[in-house]
């Protein structure tokens, strides 16, 4: 038991209380054995997540600069950049059970784990709030709601299931998922009707844009996870096993996430989209005007779509900050949807887009840090300092030379950069830093002995 914090960074379990009928979330314990969860609801908690209309918003920005066969190459690149990434985190989170605040104690002390836990959990709100926001516009563009309308039944509602916990993003992913193939395959089909174009034109698309590069399109892939990504332990922690976390984070990336993108380059392509430079593949409008069964179903779709996204989003907040404070996830998670609803409905969240996605800057270096950590020095059950200098000159140094990479050197995928930098500067403190202990160490016992 850590004494300054009051949380347990080992296997002692947390007693179930008969009282919550919604069951225990383990904020403050790793999650023991008896109540991990089975593959398919933890997959089901990780695909559903990415496959959303924002990221089809911006796989048809990307396909539109660079065209479809390029586009696509960077989508798939820009995956398995994150699947390496997240994956590698599930894994610590599946063998240990712990989520990303504890994950962080260990490596980067347990008082240093509170500015990174508190700076992670603080970004996935303004995502919550982005996703409230984004529900208000899309139902006025489709059906002409006022956007504050939607906006506040969106922080309702999603506040609402995300104090369900972890069953309610599992069932969500589930529902959202099917609706976002099918729905999206009938969006291509009227987004390609009476365009003229044959399936060569659509493979040879060029696209017109001129604002992204190849390697800014791989980083836009990266950025748009590297937040919640870097928290995967909040979700990955419930699978029985290490294996079984990474098999859950392929649903996710490549796959999910892939096809997300995928299917908004499709909708460029196609001729589907009148602005692609601004709107990208976003497909809800070629949905609504052609049958009331239809645009029923279409704002079904962007409730649970946009739902499924926001509430991850928020449990990734609740469950960071449940962990700084020590308290229970279901109350801080109301305490932050009233904010993050707040922020919402002001508009603010318009201007959000940008900065968030220059956090895939400053991010990804943090789980590198975990990663060298934990699994490549293997020390996850080490006592931890309360603050480990090494891990924090990594992760400025990794964020500090991908900044410069973002702004002068065009081609780069800066998140990579970041997470390389960070590897190198971790593992070579930490080698120095043990050597130089040795050496300590020896003096000490010959002066000793002599």
């Amino acid at each position: 038991m850590n004494s300054h914090l009051g949380i347990d960074t080992g296997t002692t379990t947390q007693h179930h209380d008969p009282g919550n009928q919604l069951g225990e979330e383990y904020e403050n314990t790793p999650v023991p054995p008896h109540a991990r969860k089975g593959f398919p609801s933890i997959a089901a908690v990780w695909f559903g997540f990415p496959m959303n209309l924002g990221n089809a918003v911006f796989g048809g920005v990307i396909v539109f600069n660079l065209g479809l066969i390029n586009g696509l190459i960077a989508l798939l690149l820009g995956n398995l950049v994150l699947f390496g990434y997240v994956g590698a985190l599930s894994y610590i989170a599946g063998e240990t059970g712990r989520s990303f605040s504890l994950q962080a104690a260990t490596t980067f002390g347990t008082r240093g784990r509170m500015i990174v836990t508190g700076f992670l959990s603080t970004v996935v709100i303004g995502w919550f709030s982005f996703q409230i926001g984004l529900t208000g516009t899309t139902m006025r563009d489709a059906l002409g709601w006022a956007p504050i309308v939607g906006a506040a039944i969106a922080a309702v509602a999603f506040t609402a299931l995300t104090t369900v916990g972890i069953r309610a993003l599992s069932l969500l992913g589930m529902i959202a998922t099917p609706l976002f193939v099918v729905l999206g395959a009938v969006a291509l089909v009227y987004g390609a009707t009476g365009n003229g174009l044959t399936a060569d034109d659509v493979v040879h698309y060029q696209g017109s844009g001129t604002a992204l590069t190849f390697g800014a399109a791989v980083g836009i892939v990266i950025a748009g996870f590297a937040d919640s990504g870097t928290m995967t332990a909040d979700f990955t922690r419930w699978s029985k096993t290490g294996k079984s976390a990474v098999a859950a984070t392929f649903t996710a990336f490549p796959v999910s996430n892939f096809v997300a993108y995928a299917m908004g380059g499709l909708v460029v392509a196609v001729g589907g989209s009148t602005d692609p430079g601004a709107n990208g593949g976003g497909f809800l409008g070629l949905l609504t005007g052609h049958s009331t069964a239809l645009t029923i179903i279409a704002v079904v779709f962007v409730f649970a779509n946009l739902g499924s996204v926001g509430t991850h989003c928020l449990y990734n907040g609740a469950v960071g900050w449940s962990g700084i404070t020590n308290r229970t996830m279901r109350p801080v998670a109301i305490v932050l949807g009233v904010f993050g609803g707040a922020i919402a409905l002001t508009g603010v969240w318009s201007y959000f887009l940008d900065w968030l996605n220059i956090l895939g800057i400053f991010v990804p270096p943090i789980g590198a840090v975990l990663i060298t950590d934990q699994l490549i020095l293997r020390r996850r059950s080490a006592p931890s300092p309360r603050l480990r200098t090494s891990a924090f000159v990594a992760w400025i140094a990794g964020a500090a030379v991908a900044t410069a990479s973002h702004y002068f050197v065009r081609e780069s995928v800066d998140a990579l950069v970041g997470i390389v930098i960070a590897v190198a500067v971790f593992w070579v403190y930490e080698k120095v830093s043990a050597g130089a202990s040795a050496v300590t160490a020896s003096r000490s016992s010959d002066v000793v002995s002599a």
